[in-house]
């Protein structure tokens, strides 16, 4: 029986193809970098063939701090990127015309193979430029780097930089996308024949995919001594009193008191709709993060937190009760204290 491919399978293929065709003419990826001295922000946007967006401006910043400058011509992968493209979007035409499920399997490794090379690629590039300095620099601050972020955000000084994909970068990802759609469609068609062997490659794709697309949920631990109040902008040095916001967009506020965090939310400066998190830290114990809706609290005016806050959190109730033993405290809850 031949196994041909379904005609559903074969015009995404083509749709796929004119996908890959378009980035070659759209940036892929998009690196921002906001401050208050720039308050439009700064773009830098990696093209097929090469960078552009406020290159000059970036170079002239990265001197400052002895970062090499940006030039396109230092970058082979701006030479045979552009022609790995179009072989993709050749093989997926390729694929849909010769019509065999083979070489759809093939191609749907070859492109995850791609994609990680990229990604890896990338991460040395920004590596070598955030990390290898001029010592002679007008700016130079022991034991920094200035890595961009793979991909989200990082601060780096007074910048905030983030990464993300920009159009080309996400019509590259849908291009995966359907081309896994396409081999779980025909996974589907003919799962009655040799099932362990296509099941085996299916499943090997979708956990490189998930594995390369995983990121960290929970909450980033709060560095005593180098992490800075968001709030106060004092160095955070005890660990008992802390707490932390995450926004949706993955970027992290850390608070060196309750009260910090509590001013921080009546500045209206991230908005609920924008929080993905609050975690707060358990005074008992290793004084780990907690989430705020399972965090237990207690107030009372002998508590005396690095800003003078006079409540503290638990992660447990036993451990609250205990310490509220030794206090003339009152018990509260996060919605309570939120309001």
């Amino acid at each position: 029986m031949k196994h041909e491919l379904k005609t559903i399978t074969r015009l995404l293929l083509l749709m796929a193809a004119i996908g890959l065709v378009i980035v070659l003419f759209k940036p892929i990826w998009r690196i921002e970098l906001n401050a208050p001295q720039y308050p439009e922000g700064l773009a830098l946007t990696i093209h097929a063939n090469g960078l552009k967006g406020n290159v000059d401006i970036i170079n002239g910043l990265n001197h400052y701090i002895g970062m090499k400058t940006l030039h396109n011509e230092d970058f082979f992968e701006f030479t045979v990127l552009p022609y790995l493209i179009v072989i993709f979007a050749i093989a997926f035409v390729t694929v849909a015309i010769v019509n065999k499920r083979n070489w759809l399997n093939i191609l749907l490794v070859s492109f995850i193979v791609f994609g990680i090379v990229a990604m890896v690629d990338f991460w040395r590039w920004e590596y070598d430029y955030g990390h290898n300095l001029n010592p002679d620099a007008a700016i130079v601050v022991p034991g920094m780097a200035y890595q961009p972020p793979l991909i989200g955000f990082k601060q780096l000084l007074n910048f905030g930089a983030y990464s993300v994909p920009d159009i080309g970068g996400w019509l590259f990802i849908i291009a995966g996308f359907i081309l896994l759609v396409c081999v779980m469609i025909e996974w589907k068609k003919y799962r009655s024949l040799n099932k362990q062997t296509v099941a085996g490659r299916v499943m090997a794709a979708l956990i490189v995919c998930f594995a390369l697309s995983g990121c960290k949920t929970g909450p980033d631990p709060i560095k005593i001594g180098s992490d800075a109040c968001s709030f106060c902008k004092m160095t955070i040095a005890d660990a008992k009193h802390g707490a932390e916001l995450i926004t949706k967009k993955g970027k992290v506020y850390k608070f060196d008191d309750l009260y910090c965090l509590l001013a921080f939310l009546k500045t209206g400066e991230i908005k609920n709709s924008d929080t993905r998190q609050i975690y707060l830290v358990d005074f008992a114990g290793n004084h780990t993060l907690v989430k705020s809706h399972e965090s237990f609290l207690l107030q009372s005016v002998d508590i005396h937190g690095p800003m003078n806050g006079k409540i503290i959190s638990f992660q447990n109730k036993d451990s609250m009760r205990s310490k509220a033993s030794t206090l003339k405290a009152v018990e509260l809850t996060w919605d309570q204290l939120a309001k």
